[in-house]
């Protein structure tokens, strides 16, 4: 079954904010490509994102604002970082700060990282719907994972089916280029993937050269490609039947009731989106309960359950 292909009127785009506040997907235009929206608050809907991308991998997500008023509230923005909203913004330009700790957005668009990419896009449907929804809307491209990006609803009809509860229809996007991103949370600018502003647009603003990811010696495009990352102090003990009450537990679905230093259970229905929702705020707080180890019960691999697992391997791999 195909989504339901709507015009982006006023009508319908009051209707996708709404459906955006209840927890759906919703596909909309940008300048770029077409996106596929959810409410960047609420983790479960975020989760879903992921399950319908058809490879459920988590990579951060950007993050779509207004404009600097509501990013500087997600992320904290240096004044090359103000500087470059200031002269792009509304636009094609995705910027990676620092993190704001109180940032009500959801940590599983992080991707467990102290980082948010942000931008604030021109397209007036995707701005109707900002202003609609009333909250930041985490959004990638509108495909499966690996497909070709979508420039038309159609695109994203045929990739995504009834994934996304509407799909806002105005039309081939104009620039059909994703967004560039840029990474401003180290001591340069690094230009983590080219995109619909050149890179020597920017370093015109920026009056220097801005580093490409190949050339700093680090894999910024893709953190979790790291074996040892997403790692709390603890130690993690993986597919744990029972453990001893000095542990910190991670559990998922039905559990004995056994004695434990702490015990979070991500999902006691055995939700895979519940679990995959609260994944990343549970190994921090079970990080912080004081144990040495933290056991995690088994998880499924199939659907969300795959990137949940290679997660929590990340984590509990030898650090580097």
């Amino acid at each position: 079954m195909q989504g339901r292909i709507v015009p982006a009127n006023a009508e319908w785009i009051e209707e996708a904010g709404h459906l955006i506040r209840s927890g759906a997907l919703v596909a909309f235009p940008t300048e770029t490509v077409y996106g596929l929206g959810a409410d960047a608050t609420n983790g479960e809907a975020v989760a879903r994102v992921f399950a319908a991308k058809g490879r459920p991998s988590f990579n951060p997500l950007i993050v779509h604002v207004l404009g600097l008023e509501q990013a500087v509230i997600i992320g904290s923005f240096s004044a090359t970082a103000r500087r470059l909203a200031d002269a792009f913004w509304p636009g094609p330009l995705t910027l990676v700060v620092p993190r704001i700790e109180t940032t009500e957005v959801s940590e599983l668009v992080s991707a467990g990282l102290p980082t948010v990419a942000l931008r604030s896009p021109e397209h007036a449907v995707a701005r109707e719907l900002l202003k609609s929804a009333q909250r930041p809307i985490a959004a990638p491209s509108a495909n499966r994972s690996g497909h070709v990006s979508a420039t038309r609803a159609e695109h994203v009809a045929a990739d995504l089916g009834d994934n996304a509860a509407v799909i806002l229809d105005a039309g081939q996007t104009p620039r059909g280029l994703e967004s560039t991103v840029l990474s401003l949370t180290g001591a340069a600018p690094v230009l983590l993937r080219p995109g619909a502003i050149s890179s020597e647009a920017i370093e015109d603003i920026l009056g220097e050269k801005i580093v490409r990811a190949s050339e700093s010696g680090k894999h910024l495009t893709s953190p979790g490609q790291l074996r040892s990352h997403y790692a709390p102090d603890s130690k993690l003990r993986l597919n744990a039947e029972i453990w001893e009450p000095h542990e910190a537990v991670l559990a998922f679905g039905p559990i004995a009731e056994r004695p434990a230093k702490a015990i979070i259970n991500i999902s006691p229905s055995g939700d895979l989106i519940e679990a995959a929702a609260n994944l990343f705020a549970a190994l921090r707080r079970l990080d912080g309960s004081g144990a040495e180890t933290i056991a995690v019960t088994p998880i499924p691999a199939h659907g969300l359950g795959e990137a949940i697992n290679d997660r929590l391997a990340r984590a509990a791999a030898p650090r580097d």
